[in-house]
């Protein structure tokens, strides 16, 4: 029975990283007040996911897939955690710990490789759509993570899948980068707090040197010939030459120009609200990924959940593409000595609400 599951596992995988899907885009702010805020969208295009959010507590159960069988790493909670899954619950994509640190999942294709799978080695293999959950779940800094990585060994349930990369955050503002490249992890201090997909993490910083010119506001005139002056036609002509296209190259350079040049706020919610709507540029359009004779029904946005976390506050924030209404878990709320284990649909129902304006 663990075998099938395992399968069936490998195939929702298969289908939610299709090739077209692979868009998430990752920011991080700091309030005024020191409150410390990172947040991302989670895309697939292909298919409606049913997403969920779980409540972990501190000593809860849990054993890593394989790619024969729930026969993996054992572990048991250290601390108490709330995450987002997709499709299957022991794939948390983004959560927030007890102590503050933070971890998601980003699609990493045709970059990242893992080191073969060994079946001798299950009691220390652990699956790479379960790494999130290990570290929520076990770690409260960023150097334990990077200490412990070194007696495990991630694998793939599917190599058709491709590999993922990682972004870890504590709430002091460090924040990191994991790629596993040639089965070899590396870590990446991000002191820039932005991430997207493949290519590499150093390889986006280094394009970003492609967009030295830009900036905020409005070109100034240009005086090229007597009597020819050039001028803005509108605001933000600073801005030509971004990129407006879906790529990860292309999402990392506007993220990174939209989180750098916006204003600082006062406190954390305030802060929470701006990302929202920094990700609303990242909100993708369904149709815009596929031929119209194969846009999937039932889909309203290939953006399927935008989370923001306050690592301060401890509160989890998201949206859906079904619900724009933010909802908030807050972590400060739960006693994860004493609540059990449990998980619940992002959506009860997957229509947005609308509040009717009544006229006098």
């Amino acid at each position: 029975m663990k075998r099938i599951l395992v399968l069936c596992a490998a195939v929702v995988i298969s289908v939610v990283f299709a090739a077209d899907s692979d868009a998430c885009t990752g920011i991080s702010l700091r309030a005024i007040d020191g409150s410390r805020v990172v947040a991302r969208t989670v895309e697939w295009a292909a298919t409606p996911m049913q997403c969920g959010y779980v409540v972990a507590p501190r000593g809860h159960a849990h054993q890593s897939y394989t790619p024969t069988g729930e026969n993996g790493l054992k572990y048991k909670s250290v601390y108490g955690y709330v995450g987002i899954y997709t499709e299957y619950e022991p794939f948390v994509v983004e959560g927030i710990n007890e102590a503050g640190l933070s971890a998601g999942l980003f699609f990493f294709p045709q970059y990242g490789e893992y080191a073969p799978y060994d079946a001798a080695d299950n009691d220390k293999t652990l699956c790479d759509m379960q790494f999130v959950s290990w570290v929520l779940s076990q770690f409260s800094t960023i150097d334990q993570v990077k200490d412990a990585i070194k007696g495990i060994d991630l694998v793939t349930l599917n190599h058709k899948i491709g590999a993922v990369h990682w972004r870890i955050a504590q709430p002091d503002g460090r924040m990191v980068v994991l790629e596993v490249v040639a089965g070899v992890p590396h870590f990446y201090e991000n002191t820039l707090g932005v991430l997207t997909n493949a290519p590499g993490f150093p390889w986006h910083m280094t394009n970003l040197n492609n967009y030295i010119n830009l900036e905020p506001g409005s070109a100034p005139d240009n005086d090229i010939a007597p009597g020819i002056v050039l001028k803005p036609l509108g605001h933000g002509s600073g801005m030509l030459g971004l990129p407006g296209d879906f790529t990860a190259p292309s999402r990392f350079v506007r993220a990174t120009f939209f989180q750098t040049t916006a204003p600082s706020w006062a406190t954390g919610f305030e802060t929470v609200v701006q990302a929202f709507h920094i990700l609303n540029n990242f909100d993708i359009p369904v149709g815009s990924q596929h031929p119209k004779a194969e846009i999937p029904k039932n889909l309203p946005s290939a953006t399927q959940f935008t989370a923001a976390t306050d690592q301060t506050a401890m509160k989890f924030y998201y949206r859906t593409a079904w619900n724009s209404n933010i909802r908030c878990i807050d972590l400060m709320a739960i006693d994860f000595h004493k609540v059990k284990y449990q998980s619940h649909p992002l959506d009860q129902v997957q229509e947005q609400p609308v509040e009717m304006v009544k006229i006098k």
